[in-house]
């Protein structure tokens, strides 16, 4: 009796722990799963560098492989002929600003007296021509002169009237100054110019090739000496920061994940757990990329995921495959 007691509670015992284990037979509900694995790669992020003028490469300081910093100098063009350039430009712009101090300022007071003095001389001219005119006006009815000296005395002063009036006006000129419609022309000649130089200097600044970021040099196209045309690949330039890593994450996990949370980050033969943030999700749904597609995949959809790894170092490369733990994802809901 106690035998068959000892084995039914056996039986009993047996079952328990076998319904603990498979969860009531798969009809009692399990543990929420909250860890989300996630595949992708390094994201592989370059920039083709070149000079925005043409011209002959004179210096190229550094080669393949090189780490550089924001704002290093990288390579340099001859600027022997930009240089001319910049000095015709410099003495059209002090050419053009005399000119428009020139009509800004006006006539000078020794401008104005000379012809004050114009205008007296004329006046002397016209008064002994007036008087010859004056005396001989009676003298030619009764035939003191003749005619041919007449008409030339009254030639004589009427010249004289004229060059009286035009010193006049030459003074008179001179006295209300520059017009204003000359002094706005004289500004918008300047003004072209001081934009010519700057537009000059310009490209005298862009024969320098500086890193617009820190990143390591991939390739170096071109050689000193080279001829380059405006926009011709010099230098590749790899941007491995921040690094990022591109990943996808199914439908069905969609609510399991979003921007903020905090994930760990391995790739295949590297010891290494890194720290990184989910920093971007996609707003839309794309078919299953053709680098992580598999037969089983191929019609599912998928969302971008962009992670921000917190602290990267060499070992992790751009373009390897990574793998995404989030350890912190939202429990799974099972239908």
């Amino acid at each position: 009796m106690n035998r068959r007691r000892l084995i039914v509670l056996a039986v009993v015992v047996v079952l328990l722990l076998v319904g603990i284990f498979t969860r009531g037979f798969g009809l009692m509900p399990g543990r929420p799963e909250t860890e989300l694995s996630l595949f992708g790669n390094v994201d592989i992020r370059e920039v083709d560098m070149g000079f925005r003028v043409g011209g002959r490469i004179a210096a190229i300081g550094v080669d393949e492989g090189a780490r550089v910093t924001s704002g290093q100098l990288l390579a340099t063009l001859d600027t022997a002929t930009i240089e001319s350039r910049v000095a015709e430009a410099d003495a059209r712009v002090a050419q053009a600003q005399a000119g428009y101090d020139k009509a800004r300022n006006g006539a000078r007071a020794q401008d104005i007296g000379q012809a004050r003095a114009r205008v007296a001389a004329a006046q002397a001219v016209y008064d002994n021509a007036q008087r010859d005119y004056a005396r001989r006006q009676a003298l030619v009815e009764p035939g003191a002169i003749s005619r041919g000296l007449w008409e030339q005395t009254r030639a004589d002063r009427d010249r004289a009237a004229a060059q009286l009036a035009e010193a006049r006006q030459a003074l008179s000129l001179l006295q209300a100054g520059t017009r204003r419609e000359d002094i706005e022309a004289a500004a918008a000649e300047l003004k072209s110019a001081q934009a010519a130089r700057t537009s000059v200097t310009t490209d005298r600044s862009d024969t320098r090739l500086v890193a617009a970021s820190a990143g390591t040099v991939v390739t170096r196209a071109r050689e000193p000496g080279a001829i380059v045309q405006p926009g011709e690949t010099v230098l590749t330039l790899s941007i491995d920061r921040p690094m990022r890593v591109r990943a996808y994450v199914a439908e069905t996990d969609l609510s399991r994940v979003s921007p903020g949370m905090k994930v760990q980050v391995t790739a295949d033969g590297n010891p290494k757990t890194y720290r990184g943030t989910i920093g971007y999700i996609a707003p839309r749904a794309e078919f299953t990329p053709k680098s992580v597609e598999t037969e089983n995949l191929r019609t599912d959809l998928v969302y971008q995921v962009r992670v921000i790894v917190d602290d990267p170092d060499d070992a992790l490369r751009q373009g390897q495959p990574v793998t995404i733990r989030v350890v912190g994802a939202r429990p799974r809901h099972e239908d």
